[in-house]
């Protein structure tokens, strides 16, 4: 068989697996809101058009330049290769198993649920605003927050004026929800 169709090393083995993607735990459905859906597709598409073959174009060059072991175009072309297949495995898996809830469909605009954006004041007096989201569309930049998160399992379910308990790991806090957004 020939080296091209060979795993290169050790680090390998674990190719399903996205480094820094977060795990989607067992038994748990993969919900996302529609805007998060839609990046993904968009950047499985952006890799299967145009970055994939632009990388296997310049591996195909870099290999008809001769000698492998000491081609640096040819060596991380095909780490970069391998790192573009490994996100569209990864990419390919969690769209197909995600179930998309759009938040503007959403009957009980005065409760807590997926798609949410909530404000609320926490035990110290800060006033917070997050966007409960898919485990894949989590950012703090922009306070996005998992559905599974512990805030997020704390506030759902919840009305505006409600106290919810969120367990930290400074102790037990206190959340008042101030607002309730869909959008």
């Amino acid at each position: 068989m020939s080296k091209a169709f060979t795993k290169e090393n050790d680090a390998d083995l674990d190719a399903d697996s996205d480094a820094g993607a977060p795990a989607l735990p067992q038994g748990l459905k993969n919900y996302m809101t529609p805007a998060g859906y839609k990046a993904m597709r968009d950047e499985l598409a952006h890799l299967v058009k145009k970055e994939r073959p632009e990388m296997v174009s310049i591996v195909s060059w870099a290999a008809s330049n001769g000698d492998r072991s000491e081609n640096g175009d040819y060596l991380y072309g095909k780490k970069r290769l391998r790192e573009i297949d490994r996100r569209i495995r990864f990419l390919t898996k969690r769209t197909e198993i995600a179930e998309v809830v759009d938040p503007a469909t959403q009957q009980e605009l005065d409760m807590v649920f997926f798609g949410a954006t909530v404000t609320y004041l926490n035990g110290k007096g800060d006033e917070m605003t997050v966007k409960i989201v898919g485990i894949d569309e989590v950012n703090p930049a922009i306070s996005h927050i998992s559905w599974i998160s512990p805030v997020a399992r704390a506030l759902m379910r919840a009305k505006v004026g409600d106290v919810v308990v969120v367990q930290t790991p400074a102790g037990p806090d206190e959340l008042e929800i101030l607002n309730i957004q869909y959008q």
